[in-house]
């Protein structure tokens, strides 16, 4: 953090792995149960955030929507983690990207308990890739937490035009609406894409939201 931090004009998103996720990769020697191994991991992860002072510290979490019985055991060690965080406070969830590839089953619909117990600013979803029938759900989430919506497709090396990323703004935001739609962004990271489509897809997303935004239109 303090590498990027000292290159970089803007302020800056700090992003780490849940420790659920983490948990579901590691091999238990010591603590003997998922629970007390994910809030051991919890702890951990907090104590490394007290010094980051970025803008948005944001946990991503790519493996309970495989698993939604464990919800609220992985809300619990992302709250211990963002306990003590002072900004933005926010929670990516996507259903896995390995090399283009979907990971994880399920339906946001299941992983209701597990948004509804997070302590949040807000969410970063992937939509793109699942299409917009699973937007109502994000009705049912408590109204503090706002919603960033996923309008590019990060395993796909087709660029999206500017009135595709449009029009899946305009319809997250006729069935959310504007007070609860803040952030526009991509499904998840662009690291699998070569660097000229995750530029397009880069400017596509922002031409977009222009377009939305009626800037630049005279």
């Amino acid at each position: 953090f303090e590498r990027v931090r000292d290159l970089a004009a803007a302020p800056l998103k700090f992003t780490l792995t849940s420790p659920y996720m983490l948990a579901r990769t590691l091999l238990d020697g010591h603590y003997g149960g998922l629970e007390p191994l994910v809030m051991a991991l919890g702890e951990v992860l907090s104590g490394q955030l007290a010094d980051i002072n970025a803008a948005v510290i944001q946990v991503d979490e790519a493996n309970v929507p495989g698993r939604p019985e464990d919800s609220l055991l992985a809300a619990a060690g992302i709250n211990r983690v963002l306990e003590g965080v002072t900004t933005e406070r926010a929670v990516h969830l996507c259903f896995g990207n390995y090399g283009g590839q979907t990971i994880q089953q399920g339906a946001y619909q299941a992983l209701l308990p597990f948004f509804n117990a997070l302590e949040c600013d807000h969410l970063v979803l992937e939509f793109a890739r699942r299409g917009d029938t699973e937007l109502e759900v994000f009705r049912e989430v408590k109204p503090d937490i706002k919603l960033g919506i996923g309008v590019i497709d990060i395993k796909d090396n087709e660029v999206e035009s500017v009135e595709t990323v449009a029009g899946r703004i305009e319809r997250a935001l006729e069935v959310l609406g504007e007070e609860r739609v803040r952030w526009v962004h991509p499904d998840c990271g662009f690291w699998m894409l070569p660097r000229g489509v995750a530029d397009a897809k880069m400017a596509a997303l922002v031409a977009g939201r222009d377009k939305v935004l009626g800037i630049g239109s005279n």
